[in-house]
């Protein structure tokens, strides 16, 4: 009964956040690269900025279309799977989910028009459109983030004799914790976005394959990867920062500390068991530093929290480290893509990248997708056993109806055909424009393709 409840549950949920999250970074992600292409193209008066960005609109259009219907879902899964946490919280997170509908129809009703509006507008008028479609994609992911984030660090309301009184909607919406999560999580998309678009580019040059303008949309890729990566770092630290303070049990569960102790060495890899994390390389102090910037700051560790108040240390502190060594290869590829770019500079309308670089660039776009789950991984795992961080438990906001097994089994089977489905999709689609609009005024260059 356990398992076919609480935990069919929290793997139907998980399974279906995954598969949210898998597709709706780059639904964020890619209008910032529409916007920066038509923006381009216009100032270098380059039609080839604009058929790169003609070649990504039908790719938005699908995954908004795949992260809508998925959203949806979750939505339901909500009330449907949790239903004691919806009445307990649904009245003080109530606003952000409405205001994310907001957010969510007008990006709708802009995309349309930049859809509908290809050799219909002017350029300007054009490129003005990517703005709110932007914008309005980044203020929807904040806007859940923040909910997500009142459920780490709850504010905003009192508890009166077991009833929730004095609601603050505002105070609960920007909670302690909505700042840290909503940039880390919003760069984590422009992340994932430039990497994976730069794989894709890297892998048709590499293979040969024929693409509109395939060095210029690996160049503009790797443009935003190389901004997002280190604010993407600076912004984890600063995250981190806030959990030590915030949540101090999902820091010693994410850093796999034990012991209570002032001056805390930060450990990179190893594994947490036997009330140790053994194999890890220990830098001494590090991480009193790195959570407190004191080198002798105390660290809580887990040996002092009550076993029932702790998360799964060794997901926690393994989904942390994967984060983090992801995205210091990212930082690298980076750099050894600009860098090899600048030493060849001269050559840059012919330069392609090595094979090493070549493959390290394919796989930049796997390790920024495990970046980002792992990233996740840790946000809701170091919460638990709380749904509501010190208010409410997991298992006291679960359904109480059983049989969820059975939809878990159908929802994955559903989940692989969409899948399926999108990437024959997306690998089928022509890989630019048959007939690309020239600018007013353009240079009249030709696509490169991948000459």
């Amino acid at each position: 009964m356990e398992f076919d409840t609480l935990l069919s549950a929290r793997a139907l949920m998980g399974l279906s956040l995954v598969f949210h999250t898998f597709f709706t970074p780059l639904g964020i992600g890619l209008p910032l690269l529409l916007f920066v292409a038509e923006g381009m193209a216009l100032w270098k008066k380059d039609e080839r900025y604009r058929q790169l960005a003609r070649a990504w609109t039908p790719v938005v259009g699908l995954l908004f279309a795949v992260g809508a219907v998925s959203g949806t879902v979750l939505s339901f899964e909500l009330g449907l799977l949790w239903p004691r946490f919806m009445e307990y919280a649904g009245g003080i997170i109530g606003m952000p989910f409405s205001l994310e509908g907001f957010a969510f129809f007008t990006e709708a009703i802009f995309l349309a028009i930049y859809i509908y509006g290809w050799n219909r507008m002017s350029a300007f008028a054009h490129w003005l459109v990517t703005i709110p479609i932007a914008i309005s994609s980044a203020i929807s992911a904040v806007f859940v983030i923040s909910a997500n984030a009142w459920m780490n660090t709850p504010e905003g309301f009192r508890v009166v004799d077991g009833q929730v009184v004095d609601v603050d909607p505002w105070d609960a919406m920007f909670n302690a914790a909505w700042l840290h999560e909503a940039i880390h999580g919003t760069l984590a998309s422009y992340v994932v976005t430039g990497f994976s678009v730069a794989a894709v580019y890297a892998w048709l040059l590499w293979r040969k394959k024929p693409a509109v303008n395939a060095k210029l949309g690996l160049q503009l890729a790797m443009a935003v990867a190389a901004v997002s990566i280190p604010l993407q770092i600076i912004a984890g630290d600063f995250a981190a920062k806030r959990v030590a303070e915030l949540q101090p049990v999902k820091f010693a569960a994410m850093e796999g500390q034990y012991e209570t102790q002032r001056g805390a060495p930060l450990r990179i890899g190893g594994l947490p068991m036997d009330g140790e994390t053994k194999y890890a390389i220990e830098i001494p102090k590090m991480l009193s530093w790195l959570g407190y910037g004191d080198l002798n700051a105390e660290v809580l560790g887990l040996n002092d929290v009550p076993p029932e108040d702790r998360p799964n240390e060794l997901l926690v502190h393994l989904s942390f480290q994967v984060m983090v060594g992801a995205g210091f290869a990212l930082l690298f590829i980076a750099a050894w893509y600009w860098g090899a770019w600048w030493r060849r500079r001269q050559e840059a309308g012919s330069w392609l990248p090595g094979r090493a670089l070549s493959l390290a660039l394919v796989a930049s776009g796997f390790l920024s997708f495990a970046a980002l789950q792992a990233g996740w991984f840790v946000t809701e795992f170091g919460r638990q056993p709380w749904v509501v961080y010190g208010y409410l438990r997991t298992s006291e906001g679960v359904t109480e109806r059983d049989g969820i097994l059975v939809f878990f089994i159908l929802f994955t089977l559903l989940y692989i055909v969409i899948s399926i489905a999108l990437i024959v999709a997306l690998l089928k689609w022509p890989h630019g424009p048959r007939q690309p609009a020239r600018l007013p005024g353009a240079a009249g260059k030709e696509a490169e393709g991948v000459a």
